[in-house]
């Protein structure tokens, strides 16, 4: 009986342990202010500001820089240059 919980208890206990740390919290750069009857809300899960205009471009609201942002600035990418022929 104590070698039928014993391998099991084990093998969780590795499986707990060796999991990858997920605990971290994402932050991202945008965040959408939205408006609205009920009160509104606040989501500040978008990479680009284009990603947060456009969900907030039918219901109302607008896109603001997320103030509790640390990460790296992101910025756009350049234009390419087009070869005329």
């Amino acid at each position: 009986m104590f070698r039928r919980l014993v391998l099991p208890a084990l093998l969780a206990l590795c499986a707990f342990v060796l999991a990858p740390n997920s605990s971290r919290a994402v932050e991202y750069p945008w965040c959408a202010q939205y408006s609205g009857d009920g009160g509104g809300g606040r989501n500040c899960g978008f990479s680009t500001l284009q990603q947060c205009e456009a969900t907030v471009s039918g219901i109302g609201g607008f896109c603001e820089r997320n103030s509790f942002y640390t990460g790296p600035e992101r910025t756009q990418p350049k234009p390419r240059k087009r070869n005329s022929r």
